[in-house]
């Protein structure tokens, strides 16, 4: 099978004769005479843009998402290109509504009439993995329901076998194979699928986020209706706003764009560093925004996130960036294991300093973190900085904050906008107010000890040492009145700070 994948992905490329953008260079011109045999099956009457379109429409989930991506990145691609692909954020072919139809009568149980009020047969958006109907529920209530493609899932299994063959063939065959971790980035790949199959586990995402941004300013997220959802259809509350991607729009719609660039970056840091829990697929199609000027989040399928330690090391290392301290920036990768220990900080902040110092102080417009990354990918092969796949759905989903700041505001000053928030945060996490907030956290846990400590103390005075020598139990009897003393004052210290907290939390 995976044989035959292979065959079609080839056959697709020739199809659509993307081999273009590979024989372009002179070092592949040499290869048209071998492939003059297809010339008879290509289609070469569309411009290359529709035709690449096409072939990723053709090829399956993992290739649209990909064309998502690079629809994003306007600084990297040619217009043309951006402009054609920017159709697979929400403009994939739909399957038959016949076919939807079939499958929520399966799922219910019962005519689609019995369970709607009212269901739109015509599809009203369409992505790699699943399209969206609008309905009204029995009680009236207007909804989005989401529903599976038939038998993507075999087509998914058959794609990351291959994307997995390709990791091998990476480890086995280019020296910086095993330091890219390609199976393990393969791997986090494969869990984000596995989870966009399962639209409970969505619904449960999307839940989870609307709860965090509960009453925020910045951010919406549908509610979910649960009778009503399965693992292969999801039922959430209809969203009324304008696409991101229609800047027109939003400007005669009287939004400040430069405001919502703003907040799109507060939106994102929040999300990572707050929660460690974030939206990791927010290209153009998955956002509106509401009359208000509030963000409308969409497709909770792909969700990133992080652990304490990693976000910490995040913040650090972006406030490092923030006040161009770049030993700092080096001092953090060693300390986080990212860099091998044995690395030199000042060859470390030498080559980060000259990666970062040219963009800072410059609008949006003149900065390509893509640029960034690549050179950031030459200095971690340089100091054999291993790849963390934790981070790679951190890392996409910066490349698609940035295009969304370019389309939005070419001239936000994304440190600005940032430093200050990671800075505050960082605060709430160190320093006394982190204290205070690791103990409002702990104080369930000493509430379970501290009526334990009479009785553990007491066992520990009384331990039977009647089998040791005079010497050994002098030993022992010193360790035991260090130990008593420093358990009597954790106890109070502990008994001190929990009676300080309920008379808080009292008043």
């Amino acid at each position: 099978m995976r044989l035959l994948r292979l065959l079609k992905i080839i056959f697709v490329v020739l199809r659509f004769s993307l081999d273009e953008f590979l024989l372009a260079h002179e070092r592949t011109r040499w290869m048209h005479g071998l492939l003059k045999f297809t010339l008879f099956f290509r289609n070469t009457s569309q411009p290359r843009a529709v035709r690449l379109r096409l072939a990723l429409e053709a090829l399956g989930p993992i290739f649209v998402k990909f064309g998502q991506m690079l629809s994003t990145r306007r600084d990297l691609m040619p217009a043309d290109l951006a402009d054609e692909l920017a159709k697979l954020q929400d403009q994939v072919p739909p399957f038959p509504s016949a076919r939807a139809v079939a499958m929520l009568e399966a799922t219910y149980g019962k005519p689609l009439r019995e369970v709607f009020k009212s269901f739109e047969e015509t599809p009203v958006a369409s992505a790699s993995v699943a399209q969206v109907h609008f309905a009204v529920l029995p009680d009236g209530r207007d909804a989005a329901v989401k529903i599976l493609r038939p038998g993507i899932s075999s087509v998914i299994e058959h794609d990351l076998a291959l994307l997995d063959i390709c990791a091998d063939l990476v480890e086995r065959l280019w020296a910086d194979g095993r330091r890219l971790k390609p199976h393990e980035v393969v791997g986090e790949f494969e869990k984000s699928l596995r989870d966009e199959l399962d639209l409970m586990r969505e619904a449960s995402s999307a839940s989870q986020l609307k709860r965090n941004f509960a009453n925020s300013p910045l951010l919406m997220v549908p509610e979910v209706y649960w009778d009503f959802c399965t693992s292969e259809v999801m039922v959430m509350q209809r969203m009324y706003g304008t696409p991101i991607s229609q800047v027109s729009a939003l400007r005669e719609a009287g939004i400040d764009l430069s405001r919502l660039a703003e907040n799109g970056v507060e939106t994102f840091y929040t999300q990572v560093f707050r929660d460690g829990f974030f939206h990791a697929d927010m290209h153009p199609g998955n956002i509106m925004v509401a009359p208000d000027g509030r963000y409308i989040a969409l497709d909770f399928g792909i969700m990133g996130t992080l652990t304490d330690t990693d976000k910490h090391y995040l913040a650090q290392n972006f406030i490092a960036f923030f006040r161009r301290d770049y030993k700092r920036v080096a001092e953090i990768h060693i300390e986080s294991g990212w860099a091998p220990a044995n690395t030199r900080v000042d060859e470390l902040e030498a080559a980060v300093r000259s990666v970062c110092e040219p963009i800072f102080d410059r609008p949006l417009r003149e900065v390509s973190f893509g640029r960034v990354l690549l050179r950031l990918f030459q200095i971690s092969r340089r100091f054999g900085i291993e790849v963390q796949p934790q981070l790679v759905l951190l890392q996409k989903t910066l490349l698609n904050i940035e295009g969304l700041g370019l389309q939005l505001d070419p001239e936000l000053d994304l440190w600005k906008t940032a430093k200050p928030w990671l800075e505050r945060w960082m605060n709430e996490q160190v320093g006394w107010r982190g204290f205070l907030k690791a103990l409002r956290a702990e104080a369930p846990n000493y509430a379970a000890i501290l009526p334990q400590l009479p009785r553990l103390l007491h066992r520990r005075l009384t331990h039977d040492n009647a089998a040791r020598s005079d010497e050994t139990l002098r030993k022992i009897l010193v360790q035991q009145q260090r130990y008593n003393v420093l358990l009597a004052l954790i106890a109070l210290l502990v008994a001190g700070l929990f009676a300080w907290e309920v008379v808080r939390t009292a008043l």
